[in-house]
Parts: structure tokens; C-alpha cells; sequence
């Protein structure tokens, strides 16, 4: 097993809930919303509120937490560096959702335009 795949099984393991306050608090430092959060969720995942909060309380894994999703269709137009990786080259398919929703609490913390992170082709 090489260091990807070390590094993919972690990603795949983490819980979603565990992540979650760290998104929230560094949109928050930058000051946008939690409602900005769940925005940008819900439209890479399909999760409303109720659902998240779910998914946060039963403590699911990125590997749950992706498999359950509805990914939207536009997602592959996140594109840029996130963690050292370039997002579109990420060749495992739950490692690469993962860091697209890195990208898009990244770009709401930089303060991009909402219209702007949820894209549309």
C-alpha cells in the first residue's frame, strides 16, 4: 500500500462531525455565516439542515457521509488547489468530494461571492 492509499483510507474513516465545527468556525473568523455553510453544503451534497444535523449527531464517516449524498452534477467545476492537491487531478472519487467540499468552505472563507461558489455550467 502506497501513501495515497494511507492517506485516502484516513480521508474515508474521519466523521463528518468531527470536521464540521472546523468549517464552521473558520467561515465564522472570516464572517460568514453557519447559514452560508449549510448553503454551500446542501449544494454540494443535497443535505438540508435536518439532514446534516443527522448526520452530525450519528457520528458517519466521510465514506458514509459521501455515499449518502446526492452529489450535485456541477461539482466537477471545483477546480484549484486545496491541501497542496489539485482537485480535478484527485483520482479517488471520495478523497476528491471530500476536498471539493474543502475548496468550496475554503472559498467562503476567502469571501467569494455565493453566486460564484455555487456554480452553475
Amino acid at each position: 500500500m502506497n501513501n495515497s492509499d494511507k492517506h485516502d483510507q484516513r480521508i474515508a474513516k474521519m466523521t463528518f462531525a468531527s470536521v464540521y465545527p472546523m468549517y464552521l468556525a473558520k467561515v465564522e473568523k472570516k464572517g460568514r455565516t453557519k447559514e452560508e455553510l449549510h448553503q454551500v453544503i446542501e449544494w454540494l451534497t443535497g443535505y438540508n439542515n435536518k439532514k446534516l444535523q443527522e448526520l452530525i449527531k450519528d457520528n458517519v464517516t466521510f465514506e458514509t457521509f459521501f455515499q449518502q449524498a446526492s452529489l450535485n452534477p456541477n461539482a466537477y467545476l471545483i477546480t484549484g488547489v486545496i491541501c497542496g492537491y489539485r482537485v480535478e487531478e484527485i483520482e479517488n472519487p471520495l478523497t476528491q468530494q471530500v476536498r471539493y467540499l474543502d475548496k468550496l468552505v475554503d472559498e467562503l472563507a476567502k469571501g467569494k461571492k455565493l453566486e460564484k461558489i455555487l456554480r452553475s455550467s
